[in-house]
């Protein structure tokens, strides 16, 4: 299966992506997460590897990327060239390792003037539209912060989109939104409600539909300080076990059908 991660900046979808990825490769799943932001650089310490060269660096940047995709004769590379591609036929100088959990970055902002995202998030929609996954095997996609993902049609292709909420309005707002854009490519959407505590969890699960929400997760210091430090997040956090196991039956489902 195929999962979006989104939310608004600062909601943690980074920190909730690192803590799932893990718990779902304790559940004996093979994890793949997709690091498709193209601004924030500190996931991989989360999940503890050096960073992996990103896919758009190993097709030559952002001018070769689009020199291969506008040239009439067909790509040789099997990120643009392939049909399909699995999650092993990835570069491997693109893929970084820990346990069960892999990591691949699409491609980062590296200089001032260098241009927009554009390509990035083309790329990002090229290779998950063509990714197969095996069984047991989970793909995490983490995502620029907001809803730009849904107009770069990165969402299409996926089976799952989760939206990280976190207790502000703007969230509340986000969600909304998030819903009605998972509805309109027909992928099943749910919300983490996330850094919640007695007071502030109450007023989250009044502001967003009940029957979205699969998980709340309390403000935990010990993960923030960690996260704060930039450092692998390898804290048991049991409130994810609802993820988890809500994956796990549409992932067995998947395979059935």
């Amino acid at each position: 299966m195929k999962i979006i991660i989104c939310g608004k900046g600062g909601s943690g979808k980074s920190s909730v992506t690192a803590v799932l990825a893990r718990a779902l490769a304790k559940e004996k799943m093979a994890v793949l997460v997709v690091d498709a932001d193209e601004s924030n650089s500190g996931l991989h310490r989360l999940l503890g590897v050096d960073p992996p060269m990103n896919l758009l660096d190993h097709l030559g940047g952002k001018k070769a990327f689009k020199e291969k995709l506008n040239s009439p004769l067909p790509a040789t590379d099997s990120l643009i060239g392939a049909p399909s591609i699995s999650t092993d036929s990835l570069p491997k100088e693109c893929v970084a390792q820990n346990g069960a959990v892999r990591l691949v970055s699409v491609g980062k902002i590296h200089e001032a003037g260098e241009g927009c995202a554009c390509p990035i998030g083309v790329l990002s929609r090229t290779v998950l539209s063509r990714l197969e996954t095996g069984q047991n095997e989970i793909v995490l996609v983490d995502t620029e912060a907001g809803i730009e993902h849904f107009g770069r049609g990165l969402d299409k292709g996926c089976d799952i989109i989760i939206g990280v909420i976190d207790p502000s309005f703007e969230s509340f707002e986000l969600a909304k939104k998030i819903e009605q854009m998972a509805k309109s490519v027909d992928a099943d959407c749910f919300l983490i409600l996330n850094k919640t505590d007695s007071q502030s969890e109450k007023i989250m699960a009044s502001n967003v539909k009940k029957e979205s929400v699969v998980a709340s997760l309390p403000f935990n210091e010990n993960l923030f300080m960690k996260s704060l430090r930039g450092e692998t997040l390898d804290t048991d956090i049991p409130e994810i076990a609802p993820v988890c196991e809500m994956i796990k039956k549409r992932s067995s489902r998947s395979i059935q059908c």
